[in-house]
């Protein structure tokens, strides 16, 4: 028996309403029941599509196996008939590639690309967001450990004109021997500027653990002498240091300034970008 063509989808289905759970609860989607969502009629069109679409996944790098499992489904005809058929279980990935090389004059392929589109940027957006929430509750962690040290170093002896010199003891000790200044030279970051502000997640991390060590060290040894503060400070900074460079990390000297925290809390402000789909999808 000749397969007929596939009546076409209605009109309000969407992508998510086509999918289903296999048996370990993973998703997939039929190859079967996507044909017509994406407005192919006849299944051997369709399968070039898929077929293009497993070259592209190889290209990618990724295993065609993961992405289109052949399959086989039963689908009716007129009259009450049945036929088990080809198909494919397809995963989230193989229906994007699906949608990328389709045939791009029909209006379902466009509203199918526009949406995955929309989703990747969706996902580009959570992340975003994600990695601009960590760094600014780091940013504040660490402002809260540079109050807390300073107080440790004023019970230690160290007076308020001398702060400059028993903060930049610790960034010497961290960073090779620079200082605040320095620092700023060789990243590039304007004078004016807080250095901490300029600083990604993992190098703030770095300058956390440095204070919080430095603080519980002075009131562990109970340090009274300002000197042995400084010194103190400038040994902590270095075991840190000679830590991230046995963990083969980056040097924070060699980390790139970061973007300045003020335009992150901007970002993290404002209202979502306008993307739109169909209410169905």
């Amino acid at each position: 028996m000749q397969e007929s063509n596939t009546e076409l989808v209605p009109s309000n289905l969407s992508l998510e309403s086509l999918k289903k759970l296999n048996e370990h609860g993973v998703e997939y989607w039929s190859a079967r029941d996507l044909q017509p969502y994406l407005g192919y009629s006849q299944w051997r069109y369709f399968e070039n599509a898929i077929k293009k679409a497993i070259e592209s996944c190889k290209q990618s790098g990724n295993d065609p196996a993961h992405h289109f499992a052949g399959a086989r489904k039963q689908i009716k005809f007129g009259k009450g008939a049945t036929q088990m058929v080809e198909d494919y279980h397809l995963s989230r990935f193989a229906c994007y590639l699906i949608a990328q090389n389709g045939d791009p004059r029909k209006p379902e392929i466009a509203h199918a690309q526009k949406y995955f589109a929309i989703q990747t940027r969706r996902q580009e957006i959570s992340d975003q967001m994600a990695a601009d929430l960590e760094r600014l509750e780091t940013r504040e962690q660490t402002s809260v450990e540079f109050k807390a040290l300073s107080g440790a170093a004023r019970d230690a002896g160290v007076q308020d004109k001398m702060f400059g010199l028993f903060h930049d003891a610790g960034y010497k000790g961290l960073y090779g021997g620079l200082g605040v200044d320095a620092i700023k030279a060789r990243k590039g970051i304007l004078p004016k500027e807080n250095l901490m502000d300029r600083m990604d997640t993992t190098e703030l991390i770095a300058n956390q653990f440095r204070m919080s060590q430095t603080r519980e060290k002075l009131k562990r040894e109970n340090i009274k002498n300002p000197r042995d503060a400084m010194e103190t400070h400038e040994i902590v900074g270095k075991k840190v240091r000679s830590a991230i460079a046995e963990l083969g990390g980056t040097l924070p000297e060699n980390i790139s300034p970061a973007e300045p925290i003020k335009e992150v809390k901007k970002r993290v402000k404002i209202s979502q970008p306008v993307l739109a789909l169909d209410s169905e999808d």
